[in-house]
């Protein structure tokens, strides 16, 4: 999902509260002594235009999992069971499968066609 930045160069208010909650879930993962997994490609994704300290902030918490053949073969197979051809999504629902891990997301409905077209269910929490 693109956020786009007004006149100021600031985000929406939706956005900034969006962020506020994505950071709270995480503080509070760490302080519970959880590491959510982050899949390459997604770092990937959210890397777009270089370094971001809050970006770099929240991965300091994290296991990123490098992308393998297993989980591209099932992303494809969830790409073609929904119709979709977004494989960054299908490397987060194959991901989660995998390791058995809820997935933080602003936008579920992607994520809930894609596993449901391959008869999973997963743990969303939206932000």
């Amino acid at each position: 999902m693109a956020e786009y930045e007004d006149e100021r160069g600031e985000l929406p208010e939706e956005s900034r509260q969006r962020a506020r909650d994505f950071l709270a879930l995480h503080d509070e993962l760490t302080r519970a002594r959880i590491r959510p997994v982050v899949p390459a490609v997604v770092l990937a994704q959210a890397w777009r235009g270089g370094p971001q300290h809050q970006i770099s902030r929240v991965l300091m918490g994290c296991d990123i999992i490098p992308d393998d053949e297993r989980t591209a073969r099932a992303g494809g197979i969830a790409c073609g069971a929904s119709g979709t051809a977004d494989a960054v999504d299908a490397i987060v629902v194959a991901t989660a499968v995998q390791y058995q891990a809820s997935v933080v997301t602003s936008d579920p409905n992607d994520l809930t066609h894609l596993a449901d077209s391959i008869g999973v269910k997963l743990r969303l929490f939206t932000v």
